[in-house]
């Protein structure tokens, strides 16, 4: 696959990849029947399964019971995701259970053949790629209550997962995506999705603020291959023990990014307190920071990024939504706490988002409140 190019930061330097970034997110998903799913299963893993179906923003994703007993995860990829896309994703999981074993991540399934993917052609024609994985068991922390000490657990495990892929590099690393914060810039034309006029005029005013001030010092920063969302969705914990993380799934954003970027995503999702908006990411800003330092150029853009990736979440949930009203439901699950988080900080000043989000920054090694 040809590669668009790109800064030493990973930000895309042209605009082929962006419309290969809108293709990806404007292609249905593939739609096999449980049968069909059961039947790859056994052609390509020997295995006599049952399948049903998970929900996903642009794959088809199965739960596969075998008959052993055992359970996995088949990804049907989008028809119009590029193989060399799968083989990154295969590869970073195959990296990072080499260097940090410990880490709770899937492992990938190798075939009869032994071969960590398929190309298959389905029923109506498209080619996609099959790949299987092994099911992480635990419960999304969505589900159990928020704490300060889960925050940390969860940053800490962020911090321990971007030091595992900070030596990773692949080929198709630098593909374009539209959910990095990096690249936001390239949805402006997006904001025509947003009916309310208030709300679309706070949209744009992010979305100027971003290209001005805070587009030109990314290419300064280091960059690597981040996981790109790390959300409470996609970070699993013990049942009995809320505060220990059990599993990070989901690694289909990944992307060659700043990676502020990944610290900003996934502090953007811990802004649901009304009373207090800013202490569950500052929390977790802190913790992240404890264990991997942001230098003092990433600590001056990270508040920044978090209302950019509160940005980011709108504009493409408002127009999938538009796209797709059969899945609205899960496109628009973080729609409203999205809003709920940018207004705050229009409500605020810059430099006050950037004091609340800050707040918790300590040297690393020292102690937790």
């Amino acid at each position: 696959m040809e590669t668009p190019e790109t800064h030493h930061s990973g930000l895309p330097a042209n605009s082929r990849g962006l419309a290969n970034a809108t293709t990806a997110l404007g292609t249905s998903a593939p739609r096999l029947a449980a049968a069909e799913v059961e039947q790859l299963v056994f052609r390509l893993y020997g295995l006599a399964s049952r399948a049903e179906p998970l929900a996903a923003e642009r794959d088809q994703n199965c739960l596969v019971h075998a008959a052993s007993g055992e359970r996995y995860v088949l990804k049907i990829s989008n028809p119009s995701e590029p193989m060399p896309i799968v083989d990154f994703q295969i590869a970073a999981l195959d990296h990072v259970a080499g260097i940090a074993p410990s880490l709770p991540l899937p492992r990938v399934i190798r075939t009869v053949a032994g071969r960590a993917r398929e190309a298959v052609h389905l029923p109506d024609g498209s080619r996609c790629t099959i790949r299987m994985l092994t099911y992480v068991d635990g419960l999304q922390a969505r589900e159990t209550a928020r704490s300060a000490a889960q925050r940390r657990a969860m940053a800490r495990c962020l911090a321990e997962l971007d030091t595992a892929l900070a030596g990773f590099v692949h080929p198709a690393a630098m593909h374009d995506l539209l959910w990095n914060v990096a690249t936001a810039h390239r949805l402006r034309d997006k904001l025509e999705f947003i009916a309310n006029p208030d709300r679309r005029a706070i949209a744009a005013l992010f979305m100027d603020r971003f290209t001005k001030d805070v587009l030109p010092r990314l290419p300064a920063l280091r960059a690597q291959v981040i996981h790109n969302d790390y959300h409470l969705y996609n970070v699993l914990v013990a049942p009995d023990d809320p505060i220990r993380v059990c599993g990070i799934i989901d690694f289909g954003d990944m992307v060659l990014a700043p990676l502020v970027g990944e610290v900003a995503t996934a502090a953007s999702y811990h802004m649901e307190n009304e009373e207090e908006p800013f202490a569950g990411a500052s929390q977790f800003i802190g913790a992240y920071h404890s264990s991997l330092p942001l230098t003092d150029a990433e600590q001056d853009v990270l508040p920044d990024l978090v209302a950019t990736r509160h940005l980011i979440t709108l504009l493409i949930s408002e127009w999938r939504a538009s796209r797709y009203a059969d899945n609205r439901e899960y496109i628009m699950r973080h729609n409203p706490s999205a809003w709920q988080a940018l207004s705050h900080m229009a409500d605020c000043t810059r430099d006050t988002c950037r004091e609340q989000l800050l707040a918790n920054l300590k040297s690393p090694g020292d102690p937790d409140e």
